[in-house]
């Protein structure tokens, strides 16, 4: 088991995080699910706590992650809804500095910037696309990542090109200047982050990952 570390997770019913959950609890981590309809859920495993509420709410935020040592999130944009991810990331970054809790790891799309990317066209071009089809949100996810990179705790934010479900396990390949796949294996990717949780190499740093291409 891995009782010593317990896991706040956001988003975890989404395409990428039921997959991550899923692998958590394959390797006994204590989990602490937040979802606004904790009622609609069929999760029935003594390792998973269901805490009601928002992301966007710091209320919500700060009872989740009590008692937990690592916060991990899939969170996706809501069909209809404002942009999530700043108001979110504020709430997170809040209550992790209040509750000392160092490490976070989060998903993102390509469409993000940083300052040692070298994108190539097709990252480019997603990008792109992603800025003409949904301005709001995708400058959203740009103020999210810098207000990580302002922030003082230890961040790593995975970016992610097309999402498999499937629980295949495929061998992966990560760059920190260019999107090195098309797709990527969402075990594959719900691997990747339960490593990063004791691993700093990609500490304060945003990973493209993708599905290693055969020669």
């Amino acid at each position: 088991m891995n009782p010593q570390i317990k896991v706040a997770v956001i988003g975890g019913t989404g395409k990428a995080g039921k997959y991550l959950v899923k692998q958590l609890l394959l390797q006994n981590f204590p989990v602490k699910l937040l979802h606004r309809k904790p009622e609609l859920l069929q999760l029935y495993n003594p390792l998973i706590e269901i805490t009601k509420g928002d992301a966007r709410d710091l209320k919500a935020i700060l009872s989740l992650i009590t008692g937990c040592d690592v916060v991990l999130s899939c969170l996706s944009q809501p069909i209809g809804e404002p942009t999530i991810f700043s108001d979110a990331t504020r709430n997170i970054l809040t209550a992790m500095q209040s509750h000392r809790i160092p490490r976070y790891i989060t998903t993102a799309g390509l469409n993000v910037d940083t300052p040692t990317d070298n994108k190539g066209p097709q990252a480019q071009f997603g990008t792109k696309w992603m800025y003409e089809n949904f301005p709001q949100t995708t400058a959203d996810r740009q103020v999210e990542y810098q207000l990580l990179a302002d922030g003082d705790i230890n961040w790593t934010m995975v970016r992610l090109p097309l999402i498999d479900q499937t629980d295949e396990v495929v061998e992966i390949t990560t760059s920190l200047q260019d999107c090195p796949g098309s797709n990527i294996s969402a075990t594959s990717l719900a691997l990747f982050m339960i490593a990063q949780i004791k691993s700093a190499e990609f500490v304060k740093q945003s990973p493209f990952i993708a599905n290693k291409q055969n020669p």
